[in-house]
């Protein structure tokens, strides 16, 4: 059975499967307590994702923005502080990595792609692979 720690007002502050604070008390897996807390922890995770997901869309904008910028002769890159074109300049080259590594993976149903399709939120196989 998992061990909770509650909060003053008798809130669930975290779960663990073993007790390892002196403050912990043994939950029974069908508490309802326990229920709602994992159901708002995943409600949480599920924003959490959301927001990452935004997050990374739109930091692809920017560098697509600030290419077109330096294209046009808006600024330079080495107009930007230090960090950033470092920043800027690991990212490219993941991409090209990435780029590279999707080439290798191909198959011939993937000619016509730029790139491979890969989901991360696939079953996984009977050997536990994705």
């Amino acid at each position: 059975m998992p061990f909770a720690k509650f909060d003053a007002d008798g809130n669930v502050l975290a779960l663990f499967r073993k007790k390892v604070e002196d403050d912990l008390v043994e939950v029974q897996n069908n508490d309802p307590i326990l229920s709602t807390f994992l159901r708002a922890q995943l409600v949480e995770a599920a924003i959490n994702k959301s927001f990452i997901e935004s997050d990374l869309s739109l930091v692809r904008v920017i560098e697509d923005l600030i290419d077109v910028l330096i294209e046009r002769g808006a600024f330079r890159f080495t107009d930007l502080p230090e960090m950033a074109q470092e920043k800027l300049l690991k990212r490219r080259g993941l991409r090209k990595e990435f780029a590279y590594m999707a080439t290798l993976f191909a198959t011939d149903e993937d000619e016509d792609d730029e790139f491979i399709n890969i989901d991360a939120d696939a079953e996984a196989d009977s050997d536990g692979l994705l």
